[in-house]
């Protein structure tokens, strides 16, 4: 909720704080990932600071492998009265259930290059023993 004499930013402000282009920020909006507070009347988009924390969210949620499209589904999701919507809940279970198996497949694959290194550690050893 938007506190009335809360400061708003310009798209500048929250570029520099979020680290992210301008360009991007423009694109988020235009695809209703974000919802400015308005404009000036010389027609600079203006934003609250709440917009920072959905910058963040989005970097995260694309980090996992959501689609800006899935990215702005669960935000305006989010905006409904009781969410988690039981469509929303299948979405986020079943990713989680993907990313459980990519934990699984590179903790295999960290054991086997363990394995591999250990085994490259022996070979070398061996080596230096034989050629003394």
């Amino acid at each position: 909720m938007l506190v009335s004499n809360q400061r708003l930013l310009f798209i500048g402000e929250v570029a520099k704080k979020s680290g992210l282009p301008i360009k991007t920020i423009r694109y988020y909006d235009e695809l209703g990932l974000l919802k400015s507070s308005g404009r000036t009347k010389g027609g600079f988009r203006q934003f609250s600071s709440e917009v920072l924390y959905h910058l963040a969210f989005i970097k995260r949620a694309q980090n996992i492998g959501l689609s800006l499209e899935q990215i702005r589904d669960l935000l305006q999701e989010y905006d409904k009265p009781g969410f988690p919507c039981p469509k929303i809940k299948k979405e986020l279970k079943d990713k989680i259930m993907a990313i459980d198996y990519q934990i699984e497949q590179l903790l295999f694959l960290q054991v086997d290059l363990e394995q591999l290194l250990s085994g490259i550690n022996i070979f070398s050893e061996c080596r230096e023993i034989t050629s003394h």
